[in-house]
Parts: structure tokens; sequence; C-alpha cells
């Protein structure tokens, strides 16, 4: 298996955990975690919330002493960005990530996210400051440009990797496809063209070992990153990663029982990790994941928008998985 490193520390899968927001709280990455050493992200913080040193955003940062987690930031703000990065590092994190993917109007109003693939110069600037202001890796999140007229993946990548970023994800969708259409795995190929020494790892529509194997091919990229491959099964990041490792195929998913005590340790480590009223709130969306398959998930998603107790949470897993 091919070898990653970001820094002096190899990675240990050629399979990574995506930055997903609202997603990849501390709670989903314990759950992860179990089923292998991945390279994870934080959820999408804010640099300009880190520097007011709001409370939700340092919880965001919390990453637990985690050797393979990275924070990752997005901002449109050099000066600010590289103090984020600064707090972030004496907090603790390992790695940093910069986001140039996010698509949500929200983020691009404010010229962050993906609305700096149109502007390459403060991207340049946003990431030398960050790489300059710490000394642990910074990583790279994007997307294939702006839009269909405007691919500019492969520019931006040799800019980055001269900006001395250490990986780079790629993302196959542009801005204005948001999560629409396919991933053009093959336009992701470029990138490899521009840059030698940085991994670049494909991200968008792997699901299974055979989209993976699919998108490795297509791209020539060094690894993949599963997104929403993940939710509600996240032991698939295991299955993927033992057949890019080792050729193994897997085998039947867990079984209910398996999966109700995969479901009810994320449910537990939610309400450790938050308070109960945003715990509940949060888990009745984890829950619709967890549904996914089975053969009443109509009714199961409809009943689980009125759960408000921790016990009808629990009801619940028992409902989707052993009733």
């Amino acid at each position: 298996m091919l070898e990653l490193a970001l820094g002096n520390i190899k990675l240990k899968s050629r399979v990574f955990l995506a930055p997903m927001a609202g997603i990849t709280d501390l709670p989903f990455r314990k759950i992860v975690r179990k089923f292998g050493d991945f390279m994870m992200y934080s959820e999408m913080v804010a640099s300009h919330a880190v520097i007011r040193d709001a409370k939700r955003t340092r919880k965001m940062m919390d990453v637990v002493d985690d050797e393979f987690t990275s924070v990752q930031l997005v901002g449109a703000d050099p000066k600010i960005m590289a103090e984020a990065a600064k707090v972030a590092h004496d907090l603790g994190a390992r790695f940093l990530d910069i986001n140039m993917g996010c698509p949500v109007k929200k983020i691009i109003k404010s010229d962050a996210g993906s609305a700096l693939m149109k502007n390459e110069k403060l991207a340049a600037e946003i990431i030398s400051s960050i790489v300059k202001s710490v000394p642990i890796p910074v990583t790279l999140k994007m997307r294939l440009g702006w839009d269909a007229e405007h691919k500019n993946v492969a520019n931006m990548a040799r800019i980055a990797q001269d900006s001395g970023i250490s990986m780079i994800a790629v993302h196959g969708r542009t801005r204005s496809q948001l999560y629409s259409g396919k991933a053009d795995w093959m336009a992701v190929a470029e990138v490899k063209q521009y840059v030698g020494d940085v991994p670049i790892i494909i991200n968008g529509d792997i699901i299974d070992v055979d989209s993976a194997e699919m998108a490795l091919k297509e791209s020539g990229a060094d690894g993949v990153m599963i997104g929403r491959g993940a939710l509600g099964r996240p032991w698939n990041l295991k299955y993927i990663h033992d057949y890019l490792c080792c050729g193994l195929r897997p085998g039947l998913d867990p079984s209910s029982q398996a999966k109700y005590e995969i479901a009810a340790q994320h449910m537990e480590y939610m309400f450790e990790f938050y308070q109960s009223e945003t715990a509940i709130k949060l888990a009745r969306r984890v829950l619709m994941y967890y549904c996914k398959g089975n053969r009443e998930a109509t009714i199961l998603r409809r009943d689980i928008v009125s759960l408000d107790t921790v016990n009808k949470i629990y009801e619940m897993l028992n409902r989707i998985f052993l009733d």
C-alpha cells in the first residue's frame, strides 16, 4: 500500500473522512475511529469566531489529542486566519486544513469557501500566511473551480504547492454544481501533472469499494475521501480501506445487533459531549442517517422529528435495528 505522510507523521490509511458541517463533530469522529486510524477533520470552523473565543467554536475544535484529526478553518482574511491557526495549534491541533470548497451561500457571501477559487491572489496569501504561522502541516480542500467555464483547480494546486501546502483534497465538482450531477474524477488527473510531492486526495461520490477503486483509477489520486458514504455507515471506511490495502471485499454488513450497539454508542457520545437539548436535536438528525436501508424508513423518519427525550431516542434505536 502506498504510504502517505504529513510532516513527520505517517498516515495509516489512504482513506480519509471528509469534513462535513454539522456532521463530523467529536462524537461522530469517535465512532469512526473505532473502525481504524483514518485521517479525519473537524467541522468547518469560522476563523473570526476562533479569534472571538466563541464557546461553541472552541468545542468544535476539540480534537482530544487525536493523532490523525485536523481542524478545518474557513475565512477570507489572511491575518485573521493565521491568528486562528495559531489558536488551533495552541489547543493541540496536529494538522490544519483550509476550506476552499464549501459552496453554501452563507460562506460564499463572505468571500470564503469555494469563493476563493475566484481569487487566486487572495487564496495564495491565505495559504502562505497560515503555513508560516504554525509549525504543523497545513492541508487544503477545494473544488474544480467556480463553474464549468472557470475550472482552475490545476493552477490553484500549483499555487498551493508553491505556498507550502502539505496535501490537497479535491471535490470533483465546481461550486455551481453544489452536490448535483456526478463528480468528475478524471478532471482531478490534471492536478497530478501540476504538483509533484504533494499528495492529492479525491473526493465526491465515493460511497463503496467499487467507487473508491474507480475514483483512484480515473484521477490518479493518492487517496480517497469519504463524505456522505459514511453517514449512518461509519464502518464503511474500514471496508474501503481493507479493499484498497489488501484486496478484501466486504462481506455482509454488521448484524442488526451490532448496528444497534454502534448507534447507541454514538448517542452516548453525543449526550456526553453536548447539553441535553442540543444533543437531542442533533441526535434526531443522526438517527435519520441510521434509518437508511430500513423497510420502514419513511415512517421512522416521520416519527424521529418529534423525539424530545433521551429515552425516546433510545427507543427509536430499538425500532430501527431490533424490532
